[in-house]
């Protein structure tokens, strides 16, 4: 499989790999170990991986007594791999770092030996259980890795022009015409249901069964499940109250997250680790209200209202049902053909913010409530900002339709009330592309090109 952050670490070889380590974070099974060896295999003469999740007492003993001194380390570490190690040739990946942090401070003085690039992967990385007894490397550069997105899905369907031919269309606000438009929304709800993660994308692909790619989500959902009860101690049944609340929540024709949803009585404050270690472990996306629409988003975040989706839409939909009561292929051929009796605006609204956060967008909505004046009531569901600020008018407005019945009432105020701020009005719904009274209105899978 092809992905982008591929890019991001060919141009790491080049430029920085002999000042600095490259730390791979994201949640569990989105390809950070697969990455990883793939720029082994690709650009150096020799890799090794060194996966901390399978370490035994031989290679402990190599890290616990050798590790401060670079000859005897690197002289153990080849012989136990039986590996040749090539000076500014070879690749060293420390896979799971987080279960082994010492080796996440030993970056510093490795990097300074400057024999060997150092490739980290890992998830968690910034919780107090995994960083409390190390200094954390200043030569270490962090990106994140997410599941992969519509392109991605796209290339791996041998697919590889659609997504040129889409932006094409986006750049020339052109349709892509009825028969095009089609084939490419049908693509589009197959990567909702099926979801970015690799692993139920290869089976999909392979197999042509949608209930081979459950399988495989269901054991990472059951993965996660098993790691909160791990690795979030005593906050753990907070947290499994939380993520199993998130389906329901989503449902919601208002959307905003409720801790009283979550169990009676409940407040945030108690809940606030929990909300944290989800966020950390990379598995869902928070959209936060804004006051104010303008350059400065962040400037106006409300942290009492935000709306929590899960990082893919595709396990939102394995976390949403029980598959013992309802046949999987056949639950999943009627969401393929919109025939399933839920609310299908959750799952394309996931799908948005997904696409959105994969495309480096903080994830902001605009509410307001005015019970006395329901004129002054209204709610976005995105906000973005523009990447150059060239004037006053540097916010994109965006709302998500399932369908092609469009209301918008909610724009329209928000555009009288806002219009100073605003660049474009956008509705991102299941249409081909038009422009019609001072708004875009957008395919859903145009969401690749904002």
């Amino acid at each position: 499989m092809k992905r982008k952050i591929y890019n991001t670490l060919l141009e790491w070889r080049n430029k920085y790999s002999h000042r600095e380590a490259l730390m791979i974070d994201g949640a569990r099974r989105v390809g950070k170990s697969w990455i990883a060896e793939e720029l082994g295999k690709n650009e150096y003469k020799s890799y090794i991986l060194v996966n901390f999740s399978k370490m035994d007492s031989e290679l402990q003993l190599i890290f616990d007594h050798y590790l401060s001194h670079p000859d005897d380390f690197f002289r153990r570490l080849q012989l136990y791999y039986s590996v040749k190690l090539h000076p500014r040739e070879s690749l060293i990946i420390f896979d799971e770092v987080q279960l082994y942090p010492k080796a996440r401070q030993a970056i510093k003085w490795l990097v300074e030996d400057g024999r060997f690039d150092y490739l980290e992967t890992g998830s968690l990385m910034s919780i107090r259980e995994n960083t409390k007894d190390i200094v954390i490397p200043s030569e270490e550069r962090h990106i994140e890795m997410f599941p992969m997105d519509f392109e991605e899905y796209l290339w791996a369907k041998d697919l590889s022009m659609l997504p040129d031919f889409i932006r094409e269309c986006f750049e020339k606000k052109k349709s892509l015409g009825q028969a095009l438009h089609r084939k490419v929304y049908d693509n589009l709800r197959e990567y909702m249901i099926v979801g970015g993660m690799p692993q139920a994308v290869a089976a999909y692909i392979s197999s042509g069964s949608f209930e081979e790619a459950d399988n495989i989500k269901r054991n990472i959902l059951q993965l996660y499940r098993n790691d909160i009860f791990k690795y979030s101690g005593e906050d753990a049944e907070k947290v499994i109250q939380i993520w199993d609340s998130i389906p329901g929540q989503l449902q919601k024709h208002e959307k905003r997250f409720r801790i009283s949803a979550v169990k009676k009585g409940a407040r945030k404050r108690t809940y606030a680790n929990s909300f944290l270690w989800l966020q950390e472990a990379m598995v869902v996306n928070t959209c936060w209200a804004t006051t104010e629409p303008n350059a400065g988003l962040k400037l106006g975040l409300d942290d009492t209202r935000y709306k929590i989706y899960m990082g893919d839409t595709g396990l939102l939909i394995s976390h949403s049902f029980d598959t013992k009561m309802i046949e999987t292929e056949q639950l999943y051929r009627k969401l393929m053909l919109g025939k399933l009796e839920i609310n299908s605006g959750m799952l394309v609204e996931n799908l948005v913010a997904q696409m959105l956060k994969v495309n480096g967008h903080p994830l902001f909505y605009f509410s307001k409530s005015n019970h006395e004046d329901r004129d002054e009531e209204m709610e976005i569901d995105f906000l973005i900002q523009k990447p150059s600020l060239t004037n006053r008018h540097n916010i994109n407005a965006l709302e998500v339709k399932s369908t092609t019945r469009t209301v918008y009432k909610s724009l329209e105020k928000f555009k009288d009330k806002y219009g100073k701020y605003l660049n474009q009005s956008i509705i991102l719904y299941s249409g081909d592309l038009k422009e019609e009274n001072d708004i875009l209105f957008l395919p859903l899978y145009m969401t690749i090109c904002l």
